[in-house]
């Protein structure tokens, strides 16, 4: 199968590849002996949700804090 790359670094994975690995909004991306490496990810809202909060440094007590202050207003 041949995918081509865009002048934005895109490529369109044929239909024949989604239908053997399945249908996925990402992918994780790794090379490997100068290969491209593309494995579908299934990514759940919560699981996005806690990576975004991690990468922002947000502990569960900081959400508990913040959830304590809002309702003191109440």
């Amino acid at each position: 199968m041949l995918a081509k790359r865009t002048t934005k670094n895109q490529l369109t994975l044929p239909k024949a590849v989604i239908a053997a690995t399945g249908e996925a909004d990402y992918y994780d991306v790794s090379t490997d002996n100068g290969r491209i490496i593309l494995t579908p990810l299934r990514i759940q809202r919560a699981d996005a949700l806690r990576s975004k909060l991690a990468e922002l440094g947000i502990k569960q007590d900081d959400v508990k804090d913040a959830i304590k202050w809002a309702r003191k207003g109440r």
